[in-house]
């Protein structure tokens, strides 16, 4: 067998893609994701957001005070007035890869888009992609399809002001039956504003600006009404705007180079670090981080030189300096060192970059405000009372628990978790999959647990409801068993960055009873640990409502309108099932709805929508406008058993 595989093994087999069909192979390596649109981490927004950065770009460089967006369906179209990409260069540019303007700092200093790939990225992922270049009057144009050059050409005497517009539509073949959700895109506008101030984004119409950058961000996101009036601190390359507030968690939005780093990175872990520290230096007292940084909202923005992103998306800052490049000699040569090496010239680190401002100008800014100084502390001592006595009850609930074993009846654990070093037979993409689902009832989490990869997907059993978090106190829910062995088993009693699962899911039956304790879950995250939603940690399973089958073919359906479509379109007599609850669906066939083609739908908050306000809708007093919401937008049991069946 060995011999024959080696003899299989030829020059034929070694092959090299041209052009930009690697990206349409290997999209993810690109571009993260694909999706369709429901998530604010999809590609297609990836796409836009590339387009968009190039015209940042020229803005940041001092060209072009405007940026036009529009989306007419599918097709999106951008049109910046900066410089136009050199009109000889059009084609290449947009379709060869490792071809840019930006690979040193003589013409883009501080640009988000380093790597020459984000414009060819957008091109091969597109059915169709037109790009023209205007500069002094002349204008160079290319049309592509699915990344391959269809025409292209030149334009004397045009009348356009000098800037670029790019059209595309992106594929269906790569991205299936997407949507644009406008919300997504509005948000991206907006920080894009919040960012580069002065500069116009018009979005289908509707112009964009800001004048106050970050503040505005902050003022305008608010979802309650702060202890004191948002800090606001500026100096060249770092922007910070800081308050506090009484809810949970930590609320910072982060950038770099006027891209939003959601997943935060340096910059970040520097800012919330210095935040803490320079607290503490203040009032000269040993506080913890934590309780300094309880209830922070703010945001931080920083602009360094050649940007090291976590993969493609740039959705995480990994660069460890403000700048780090090659030495060069007066003749441009790469100067090495005795060994051989390349001396490189770094700047200050972010960590102490950010310090140092935060150091210098937070401590400032409360020398100068004394009446802001003893609210932060009053905070500060509040969030500790409350993080010591929740300790000691946290910590009684588990040793009684563990003593009565309750702890392993109620989870079932998998063998690696998010962060764990994995061995060579593990799932390269361990992290992403790597989940725990919150089920109720010990059927549903019998057959979960018999379908689960127990590699990477652990099994929490609720049992029955748990308590409404909405006007319990932390001490009342700290003392609730179910809701504290949820908190262990997570492992963010401490710190949430030793969450030990990546998604959390929520997989309750598709019932009024399910529905009922899914809000109820949500609660308690929003409530009390709101920074899991905030990381896009917190998911719903979508399971099918009807199984439809005849003796060919089985369909799996999540709503009466695809069940319907599956009876029209099976057309020979079928059999309909309907699922009231994860139990009644065998370890079979779940297998089909927790593995490769899980539906998850993110849980996640718009930047005006307000945790406590969604929490006084749902899970405050009954009221007029609730009972009414449910009526029109929920079914009840009896609709979907009345259901042409």
């Amino acid at each position: 067998m060995a011999n024959e595989n080696l003899s299989n093994y030829t020059d034929a087999n070694i092959k090299t893609l041209e052009g930009v069909e690697h990206i349409r192979r290997r999209p993810g390596m690109y571009i993260g994701r694909l999706g369709n649109g429901s998530n604010p981490g999809d590609g297609i927004y990836v796409l836009l957001k590339e387009i968009i950065d190039n015209c940042i770009d020229e803005y940041s460089a001092g060209f072009g005070k405007q940026v036009i967006v529009n989306i007419d369906g599918l097709q999106v179209s951008v049109r910046d007035f900066g410089r136009g990409i050199p009109l000889n260069s059009v084609v290449k540019a947009t379709s060869e890869l490792n071809t840019g303007g930006k690979f040193d700092d003589k013409v883009f200093k501080k640009a988000v888009g380093l790597n020459g790939v984000g414009t060819k990225a957008v091109n091969a992922l597109s059915s169709e992609f037109y790009v023209s270049s205007f500069r002094e009057g002349e204008s160079s144009w290319a049309r592509y399809e699915r990344g391959e050059l269809i025409d292209s050409g030149k334009n004397g005497k045009v009348a356009e002001r000098n800037g670029t517009l790019v059209t595309f539509t992106p594929d269906h073949e790569m991205f299936g039956d997407f949507d644009f959700n406008m919300e997504y895109v509005e948000t991206m506008v907006k920080n894009y504003s919040y960012l580069k101030k002065g500069l116009t984004l018009v979005l289908n119409g509707t112009s964009y600006k800001s004048e106050n950058g970050l503040l505005d961000l902050v003022n305008e996101n608010l979802s309650e009404t702060p202890l004191y009036e948002p800090i606001h601190l500026e100096d060249e390359d770092i922007e910070v705007v800081l308050t506090h507030g009484n809810s949970y968690g930590e609320n910072i939005a982060s950038f770099v180079n006027g891209q939003n780093t959601r997943d935060g990175g340096t910059h970040l872990a520097a800012f919330r670090e210095a935040v803490a520290k320079t607290l503490k230096d203040y009032f000269k007292k040993d506080y913890r981080p934590e309780d300094c940084r309880q209830g922070i909202i703010g945001a931080i923005s920083i602009q360094i030189q050649e940007p090291n992103f976590e993969g493609q998306t740039k959705t995480k800052l990994g660069s460890t300096y403000m700048w780090e490049k090659f030495k060069t000699d007066a003749n441009g040569k790469r100067i090495q060192n005795p060994d051989g090496s390349l001396e490189i010239d770094r700047g200050p680190t972010i960590r102490t970059f950010v310090n140092d401002f935060i150091a210098r100008k937070l401590d400032n800014f409360l020398r100068m405000h004394l009446d802001i100084a003893p609210i932060i502390e009053e905070k500060i001592k509040a969030s500790q009372a409350e993080r010591e006595e929740i300790a000691g009850i946290q910590k009684k609930t588990r040793e009684r628990n563990k003593r009565a074993n309750v702890y392993n009846r109620k989870l079932r654990d998998c063998r690696y978790h998010f962060g764990d070093k994995m061995p060579k037979d593990a799932e390269e993409d361990f992290g992403e999959l790597s989940s725990i689902f919150i089920t109720e009832g010990d059927s549903a989490s019998g057959t979960i647990t018999k379908t689960r990869n127990a590699n990477y997907q652990a099994v929490f059993s609720l049992r029955g409801k748990p308590i409404n978090c909405y006007k319990e106190s932390h001490k009342r829910v700290a003392e609730n068993e179910e809701l504290n062995l949820l908190v262990s088993a997570l492992g963010v009693e401490d710190d949430l960055d030793n969450l030990r699962y990546n998604n959390i899911v929520i997989a309750t039956d598709a019932d009024d009873d399910g529905m009922h304790i899914r809000m109820l879950v949500l609660t308690f995250f929003m409530k009390f640990y709101p920074d899991l939603i905030r990381r896009g940690h917190v998911y719903i399973l979508q399971t099918p409502l009807f199984r439809v089958q005849n003796k060919k073919e089985r369909r799996y359906c999540y709503s009466v309108e695809e069940k319907d479509r599956a009876v029209e379109e099976l057309k020979t007599p079928v059999q309909i099932t309907r699922f009231k609850g994860l139990g009644e669906i065998s370890a079979d066939e779940f297998s089909n709805f927790i593995g490769d083609d899980m539906r998850l739908d993110l849980v996640k908050l718009s930047e005006e929508e307000s945790m406590s306000q969604i929490m006084e809708f749902y899970m405050g007093d009954n009221t007029i406008d609730r009972q009414n919401f449910i009526r029109a937008n929920l079914r009840s049991e009896k609709e979907l058993e009345d259901v042409n069946v």
